[in-house]
C-alpha cells in the first residue's frame, strides 16, 4: 500500500511535466509549498506589482477604458493564476497588444461608453471560453505552426498604434474618438497640431527626459512608477491645473463588484470574430513567453495547462471590471529574474495590487494624463524589436511578404484582421513551397549501374524509373499528375516504376490523382509499378482501394536493410511484363546503407 501511495504522490508532484490538464491545481500547489519559498515569492510579487500598477493604468488608457480596468484586471488575473496554473513562468494580466485590439474593436463599432463597457465583459468571457475549448481539444501545440513573422508583424503594427494613439494626449489635442485607419489618424493629428497645448507638451518632454535619465543610471528600479510619482509631484507643486493640464480621474472604490456578463445573441454575433483573434493572441503571447523562460530555467512547460489557465484567468476577469488577460512579457521576465519560486508569487502580487487600489486609488487624480501617455509611448517603442524585424524581412522572401502583409493589414484594416491575413498568407506560401514533388528519372549506364538519367534520350526507352521526393498532399496533387503525364505519354515508354520511399503525406487528393494516372496509363497501354513503398503508404492505398486496381503484385514494399532490393524486384517484374524470361538486372547498391 505504501509504495502505491508513494507512486501516486510522485505522479501528482510531477504532473507539470506531463500534458495532463489539472482543473484545480491549487490544492497540489499548496501541498508542496514550503516556508522557505515565501521570501523570494514576496520579493517577486512586490517588484511585479510596482510595475503592474502603472502598466495597468497605461493599458486601460490605450484601450480607451477607465484606468481602474487595467489594474483590477492585473489583480484578478494574478489571483486566478495561483488557482489554475501549475507554473510560475507566465505572469497574467493586460498587455499592449490586447489593449490596442480592444481600442480598434470598439472604435470600429462606435458604441456609446456605457454599452462599450457592457460588451467588454461579454468579449472577455467569449475569449476565455474559446481558449478553454482550445485547451480541451489540446490545440496548444498547433500554435507552433503560426509563423514568427506573423507575430513580429502584428506586434510591430500594435506598437505603431500604441504610439500614435497617445500623441493627442501628449499634445493635448481635442480630436474626439477617431474611427479611421492608422494613416487617417496621423493626418488628423497633423491637422490639429497648431492647437498644441504648450504646458502639456513641456510636461511631456520633462517626463521623457526624466525616464531616460533614470533608465540610464538605474535600470533595475521600477522607473515607470518612479517617473509617475516625480512628475505628479512636480505638476502639483507648479499648480498644473491652473495651466490647463489634464489629469486622470481618481479611482472610486465602488467599482470593485462582481457581476455576470449580459450575454445576448447580438453581442455574441458582434464580438465572436474579435474574441477569437484575442484568444489566439493571448495563447501566442502566453505560451511563447512561457516556453522562452522555461528554456532559461531548464524546465518543461505544460502547454495545455498554460492554455487552460489563461482561459480561466479571462473568465475570472469577465466577472469583474477587467480587461483580457494574456501573458505579459515584461512582468513575466521581471518575475523570473526576481527569483520567484512558485505560482504563489502571483497571488501575493494580486493582493498587493488590490491593497494599492484602496490605498492609492484616490491619488491618481494627481497624475497628468500626458505623463502616463509618454510612458505608454515608451512601452510601445520597446515593442519595436529591430533584431526580430530584420530577421523577418531579410531571411527569406516568403517571411518578408508575411511580415509586411501582417503589418500593413493591421495598420490599414484592424489588428484582429491582421492575424488572419498574416496566418492565411503564411499558410499559402508554405503550401506553395512544399507542394512541389520532385520527380527524378533513373536509367542504367554502360556499366549496368542504376543512376539518375541525363537530360539526353533514355538508354532503355521501354522502362522509366522515377524517384518521387517530397510532399504528396492535396496542394501537390495537380503538379504530381502533370509531371507524370509528361513522362508516361512519350511514345517509346511501356512501364513506369515509381520509387516512393521519400514521398510523404499522401491524402485523398493525391490518391485520386494516382488513380486517374493508372487508368489513363492503362488506356495508353502503359504499365505502373510501385517500389520502395512504406507501410503507411501501403495502408493508404489499401484503404482507398487503389492498391487493388494497381494490383498487389505490382507493389513492392521498402526494405530498410537493403534499400535497393525493392526496386530490383520491381525491375524484375517489369522485365517479366515485357516478356523477358531471363532478365539481366544490374543494380547499384550503396553498401553504407545496407546490412546485407
Amino acid at each position: 500500500m505504501k509504495p502505491l501511495l508513494q507512486l501516486l504522490n510522485n505522479i501528482i508532484s510531477n504532473a507539470h511535466r506531463t500534458n495532463v490538464i489539472q482543473f484545480f491545481p491549487f490544492i497540489n500547489s499548496l501541498k508542496v509549498y514550503r516556508p522557505q519559498y515565501i521570501k523570494d515569492d514576496l520579493k517577486s510579487a512586490i517588484n511585479v506589482a510596482l510595475i503592474a500598477f502603472p502598466q495597468g493604468m497605461a493599458y486601460a488608457l490605450v484601450a480607451g477604458l477607465p484606468i481602474h480596468y487595467g489594474i483590477i484586471s492585473s489583480a484578478v488575473a494574478s489571483i486566478a493564476c495561483v488557482l489554475f496554473a501549475q507554473s510560475n513562468l507566465i505572469t497574467f494580466g493586460p498587455t499592449n497588444a490586447t489593449a490596442v485590439m480592444l481600442f480598434t474593436t470598439f472604435a470600429s463599432l462606435a458604441l456609446p461608453e456605457e454599452q462599450k463597457l457592457e460588451y467588454l465583459s461579454v468579449l472577455i468571457l467569449l475569449t476565455g471560453t474559446f481558449i478553454l475549448i482550445g485547451a480541451y481539444f489540446r490545440t496548444a501545440d498547433l500554435i507552433k505552426y503560426v509563423s514568427r513573422s506573423v507575430i513580429t508583424g502584428y506586434i510591430t503594427a500594435a506598437a505603431f498604434f500604441i504610439i500614435i494613439n497617445q500623441l493627442p494626449n501628449i499634445f493635448q489635442l481635442q480630436i474626439g474618438q477617431f474611427q479611421g485607419d492608422f494613416l487617417g489618424l496621423i493626418s488628423l493629428i497633423l491637422q490639429n497640431l497648431p492647437q498644441l497645448h504648450l504646458p502639456t507638451f513641456l510636461l511631456s518632454i520633462l517626463t521623457l527626459v526624466t525616464y531616460i535619465l533614470l533608465n540610464l543610471k538605474f535600470k533595475k528600479l521600477p522607473n515607470i512608477a518612479i517617473v509617475l510619482v516625480l512628475i505628479s509631484l512636480i505638476s502639483f507643486c507648479l499648480k498644473g491645473k491652473l495651466y490647463g493640464i489634464s489629469y486622470l480621474p481618481k479611482i472610486d472604490h465602488s467599482f470593485l463588484s462582481f457581476s455576470f456578463p449580459s450575454i445576448s445573441y447580438e453581442s455574441i454575433q458582434m464580438l465572436t470574430k474579435t474574441s477569437i483573434a484575442i484568444a489566439l493572441l493571448c495563447i501566442l503571447e502566453g505560451i511563447s513567453i512561457g516556453k522562452s523562460l522555461a528554456i532559461k530555467k531548464g524546465d518543461l512547460l505544460n502547454n495545455d495547462q498554460a492554455m487552460y489557465s489563461i482561459g480561466m484567468a479571462n473568465i475570472a476577469c469577465s466577472f469583474f471590471s477587467g480587461m483580457p488577460a494574456s501573458g505579459s512579457l515584461t512582468r513575466s521576465t521581471l518575475n523570473f529574474h526576481s527569483n520567484s519560486q512558485t505560482v504563489f508569487s502571483s497571488l501575493f502580487c494580486g493582493i498587493f495590487l488590490l491593497i494599492g487600489i484602496f490605498l492609492l486609488g484616490s491619488l491618481t487624480q494627481f497624475i497628468p494624463i500626458c505623463a502616463l501617455s509618454v510612458l505608454v509611448v515608451i512601452i510601445g517603442l520597446s515593442l519595436l524589436n529591430k533584431h526580430a524585424i530584420r530577421i523577418a524581412t531579410q531571411t527569406t522572401g516568403s517571411d518578408a511578404i508575411v511580415f509586411l502583409v501582417t503589418l500593413f493589414s493591421g495598420l490599414y484594416f484592424s489588428l484582429d484582421s491582421a492575424i488572419y491575413y498574416g496566418v492565411g498568407v503564411s499558410i499559402l506560401l508554405f503550401l506553395k513551397k512544399v507542394a512541389k514533388p520532385e520527380l527524378k528519372e533513373y536509367s542504367f549506364n554502360h556499366k549496368g549501374d542504376l543512376l539518375e538519367s541525363p537530360k539526353s534520350e533514355r538508354r532503355i526507352p521501354e522502362v522509366s524509373i522515377v524517384h518521387v521526393e517530397g510532399e504528396l498532399f492535396f496542394g501537390a496533387a495537380d503538379l504530381f499528375r502533370e509531371q507524370m503525364r509528361r513522362i508516361y505519354e512519350e511514345p517509346q515508354l511501356k512501364i513506369v516504376i515509381l520509387k516512393m520511399r521519400n514521398a510523404y503525406h499522401m491524402d485523398a487528393s493525391s490518391v485520386m490523382a494516382l488513380d486517374e494516372l493508372v487508368k489513363h496509363m492503362n488506356h495508353l497501354g502503359r504499365y505502373l509499378i510501385l517500389s520502395e513503398v512504406r507501410e503507411d503508404l501501403l495502408r493508404v492505398l489499401n484503404n482507398s482501394g487503389v492498391s487493388a486496381y494497381i494490383e498487389l503484385r505490382n507493389i513492392f514494399l521498402d526494405n530498410a536493410s537493403n534499400p535497393t532490393l525493392s526496386t530490383a524486384r520491381a525491375l524484375k517484374r517489369a522485365k517479366e511484363h515485357l516478356g523477358e524470361t531471363d532478365p539481366n538486372v544490374s543494380i547499384y547498391i550503396d553498401l553504407k546503407n545496407t546490412n546485407s
